[in-house]
């Protein structure tokens, strides 16, 4: 299917530069061009493009409006943002996901933007388009966030409840669907489930990964008694402005990992841009190490990188989770932890953005649990408090 694109920018050089490297590729068409957000919302109702690149800057009407717009108007059209690597570009690019924008790609400047700009249309946008594409070519940006808004974080004070044994586990697939949880019965495995206590929880996520956690991490209770470790594959500049946000909405701490970082219960560290995260150390004294080796899946940070050392530190005592986000970064990762006897959680495809990433993890039959958005924090609570129920 050929997928309708409507570029929107006040630069004519960007225009130009964009329409000229979109169209070259064979699955992607230029709809229109527009140089601000009051045109733009005229060619979405004339052209009905399947996608809209945005600039943020803009006069007129800027990206962050127009994208209000295309909420209040119940456009049917899908949302990427090309934004600048600045602390205020970051700023507001995370506002733009906020209000129903799915990815970004961050706008090249100064000296050799030109070049720069065609690498990145090449190597980040046309892939991004392509996966939205496949998985969310339909979805209508009325709806905002791909979930409800979370519920309010549990008070400090208030220590979460054992669930009950009967604790409901979602309706079975269909004949044909993916299965829910992974058969496994032998001997070993069985007494890895009955041994299973955890003692970290590792979450990995790509496309539409900041609305996605903004619907879990808030959701986990201040006392939880479990550090947490994320990779959210972006620049520096936007996972620094990330850790801040989630930390602003949440009970629990938020932080960017820093190398060295003493390993603490009820925090989120968040892998910062352009480093791999690894934890390393013994029970009591597991510090973060950060480091700029090669890219694993043309990633850095990789979640690969940091469940593979989940693995090997906490070996099955871990949860693992893989959320919305196009490639398959995290199915290695996810086969040792798997083969330790790690829990495996995967977001479903339903509430995906792009269904990537879990995807892998689902079709191999590695998951426990294949979640919607909104029960991923339960799942969570719900294996960390007594192992759960495979």
């Amino acid at each position: 299917m050929m997928i309708k694109v409507l570029v929107v920018d006040d630069s004519l050089v960007f225009r130009k530069i964009l329409t000229e490297a979109l169209d070259k590729d064979p699955g992607i068409r230029i709809v229109g061009a527009a140089a601000n957000g009051k045109e733009a919302l005229q060619l979405i109702r004339t052209l009905r493009p399947h996608l809209v690149v945005l600039d943020v800057e803009m006069p007129e009407m800027d990206g962050l409006q127009t994208l209000d717009e295309i909420r209040r108007q119940r456009l049917n059209v899908g949302v990427i943002m090309f934004s600048s690597l600045t602390i205020e570009g970051a700023t507001t690019t995370l506002e733009a996901l906020a209000k129903g924008a799915f990815d970004f790609v961050p706008k090249p400047t100064g000296t050799g933007a030109f070049l720069e700009s065609v690498k990145r249309i090449k190597g980040e946008l046309i892939p991004r388009i392509r996966a939205y594409a496949e998985s969310k070519i339909n979805r209508v940006i009325q709806r905002g966030p791909i979930s409800s808004p979370p519920t309010a974080p549990v008070p400090k004070t208030q220590r979460p409840t054992r669930q009950p044994d009967h604790t409901q586990i979602p309706p079975k697939p269909a004949p044909g669907h993916l299965k829910e949880t992974r058969p496994c019965t032998t001997s070993a495995a069985l007494v890895l489930r009955r041994l299973f206590s955890p003692e970290a929880v590792a979450i990995g996520v790509s496309t539409g990964g900041p609305n996605a956690l903004n619907d879990v991490i808030p959701r986990l209770p201040g006392n939880f008694g479990l550090p947490i470790f994320l990779v959210q594959h972006m620049p520096p500049v936007f996972t620094t402005q990330l850790a801040k946000r989630l930390n602003d909405r949440s009970t629990l701490k938020v932080v960017e990992a820093q190398d060295g970082m003493l390993v603490e219960p009820a925090t989120v560290y968040v892998a910062p841009g352009d480093f791999h995260m690894e934890v390393d150390g013994e029970k009591n004294n597991r510090i973060i190490r950060l480091n700029q080796n090669p890219p694993v899946n043309s990633c850095r940070p990789a979640v690969d990188v940091l469940f593979q050392s989940i693995a090997r530190v906490y070996g099955g005592r871990a949860i693992a989770v893989v959320m919305t986000g196009m490639g398959q970064d995290g199915f290695a990762g996810c086969r040792e932890l798997k083969d330790k006897g790690a829990v495996i959680i995967a977001q479903d495809k339903e509430t995906c953005i792009v269904w990537g990433m879990p995807r892998f993890v689902a079709e191999a039959g590695l998951a426990d649990r294949i979640a919607p958005l909104d029960k991923i924090a339960e799942y969570i609570l719900e294996f960390s408090m007594r192992g759960g129920r495979r």
